[in-house]
């Protein structure tokens, strides 16, 4: 794929499961377009060290290049508390979880609807979050 043929939607799908491929957690596709022109999607998502989150940030960039698509920025990949990564029309925030309540995107574009994912997605997303919860407990 190239990264002209993709649209949007398309990337923040791409970006999704490359995000869920490096087991981020707590995962959310916000379609903000409405709201913003800075973009069409926002991917939040957690890590539960610097390190994941770290690897989360590799693997999106891996995964993205191989479709030919490239962040226009990235900030944040060398502490791996909140890394952003800007692929235009498509933004995701990765958090090392005790910063992303801190600084609480998701009730921040709270009024932004959440974008329906395809089920294969929504069943890794489950399974990440019983994965999770198994761990806190």
């Amino acid at each position: 794929m190239k990264a002209k043929s993709l649209s949007g939607w398309d990337k923040a799908l791409l970006l999704t499961r490359a995000a869920l491929d490096k087991k981020a957690g707590d995962l959310v596709v916000l379609d903000v377009h409405a709201q913003t022109s800075m973009a069409e999607y926002f991917i939040l998502c957690s890590g539960r060290s610097d390190r994941q989150v770290q690897s989360i940030a590799q693997g999106l960039q891996q995964e993205a290049g191989a479709a030919g698509v490239r962040p226009y920025a990235v900030e944040g990949t060398q502490r791996g508390h909140w890394v952003l990564m800007d692929f235009s029309d498509v933004i995701v925030h990765i958090f090392y979880e005790p910063l992303r309540q801190f600084y609480d995107l998701d009730g921040l574009w709270s009024h932004a609807p959440q974008a329906k994912l395809p089920a294969s997605y929504n069943k890794l997303i489950a399974q990440q979050r019983a994965s999770d919860a198994q761990l806190s407990n």
